[in-house]
């Protein structure tokens, strides 16, 4: 009861500003209380996973990169990256940095099947109709029979071939538009 006593004297004494700021700092602790009174309950499996460096609440570690993110990376794999292998978390995406050749012909060769999906996305399955496109359905069969279908009739050389007068169309407008030449003018220039 300590503490509502504190709360209620510390809400009485704040202007609207700090009200606002001590509302969620004191939802915050709130939540931490009772979940680590829950949490002395259940036994939690505990995860084997790479080490990591400490994080933020809310954006992970991605105070942790620089403008130069592969300089970034390198560094953080150096110093927290035992056997080449880093999980970092940017917003609420976990990531896994491998940085040593060993460790990436693990990840790529002998647990690929585990990295080849893209994660799972609800607005992926809203917008492409349950992920069932080729830039977000799940490695499997289905991708793989997109992969071929895309390939053989898309990407072929005599469709490539096709698509080279919209390609040239398409470059002109967008090098002729900073010039505040209108669309209509580079059609009727270029026919």
């Amino acid at each position: 009861m300590d503490h509502m006593n504190l709360a209620y004297q510390l809400l009485q004494a704040t202007t609207p500003l700090a009200l606002l700021l001590l509302v969620p700092l004191l939802l915050l602790l709130g939540h931490s209380i009772s979940r680590g009174r829950h949490g002395s309950k259940k036994q939690r499996p505990k995860r084997c996973l790479p080490p990591s460096p400490p994080g933020l609440p809310i954006i992970g570690h991605l105070h942790l990169v620089s403008d130069l993110p592969h300089v970034s990376l390198r560094g953080l794999a150096a110093k927290h990256g035992v056997g080449g292998l880093m999980l970092l978390r940017f917003g609420t995406v976990r990531s896994l940095v491998v940085s040593s050749p060993r460790a990436a012909q693990l990840v790529l060769r002998t647990q690929d099947h585990a990295f080849a999906s893209r994660p799972a996305s609800k607005v992926a399955d809203v917008l492409f109709y349950g992920s069932t496109d080729i830039g977000f359905s799940p490695y499997g069969e289905h991708w793989r029979q997109l992969r071929r279908l895309v390939t053989t009739h898309l990407l072929s050389v005599k469709k490539v071939n096709s698509y080279h007068d919209a390609r040239h169309d398409e470059v002109i407008i967008n090098m002729l538009l900073p010039i505040n030449v209108t669309p209509l003018q580079c059609v009727c220039a270029h026919t």
